[in-house]
């Protein structure tokens, strides 16, 4: 019994802490996201997306996409001033676990199976703005697919920072029906060769 009421206490105790380090990490990325409008943005840009690629007329597809352009300008423009914002935050606070779930203070005690927040954002920036500017030289069609992938990636950067590795990815599956893996695969050669390397994945 006492070994019993020993593991529960343990089990409590680890779920209160996993729980406030969460926290303080949804509120960190908060306070910076609060200054954007990024996420309205993502939303206006994946219902854009969807309504041009069912437009059977040539000429209002091409004006759909010529109104997303600019969309897609704003939240690359956004997200660049939010990486380069939270790039100032002390890397202490930013270490991100490679483990799949949330264990507490894993940022100290794994130190070795961490990446910096920072970086990671840097990188999906760089992402959101290529697609933006089309340094591909891709297709309308093709174009749209490349952004909405390195605003998913982005997106389950993010989830994976306030909450776990295991829990982004499921949220992506329940949101987008998409795979971690698939947005690896589908972001620009650049993004995911960078990607790969900061967050250890081969």
């Amino acid at each position: 019994m006492d070994l019993l009421l020993l593991a529960a206490l343990l089990l409590g105790g680890a779920y209160v802490l996993k729980t406030r380090e969460q926290a303080r990490r949804i509120a960190l990325l908060g306070q910076h996201l609060g200054e954007f409008q990024i996420e309205k943005l993502m939303e206006s840009l994946t219902q854009g997306y969807l309504r041009c690629l069912g437009e059977d007329d040539a000429q209002r597809r091409d004006q759909i996409w010529q109104l997303l352009a600019s969309s897609e300008q704003s939240v690359a423009s956004q997200f660049a001033r939010l990486s380069a914002g939270f790039a100032k935050v002390d890397e202490a606070r930013t270490r991100v676990s490679k483990l799949p779930i949330a264990v507490p203070f894993a940022d100290r005690l794994f130190p070795a199976a961490t990446f910096d927040l920072r970086k990671a954002l840097a990188i999906h920036a760089r992402g959101i703005a290529d697609a933006a500017n089309n340094v591909q030289q891709l297709s309308p069609k093709a174009k749209a697919f490349t952004m909405s992938a390195e605003l998913f990636l982005m997106q389950h950067t993010c989830h994976w920072f306030c909450r776990s590795r295991t829990v982004a990815s499921a949220r992506m599956l329940a949101r987008h029906k998409t795979s971690h893996v698939l947005l690896v695969d589908s972001v620009s050669p650049a993004t995911r060769a960078a990607y790969k390397a900061l967050v250890g994945i081969s």
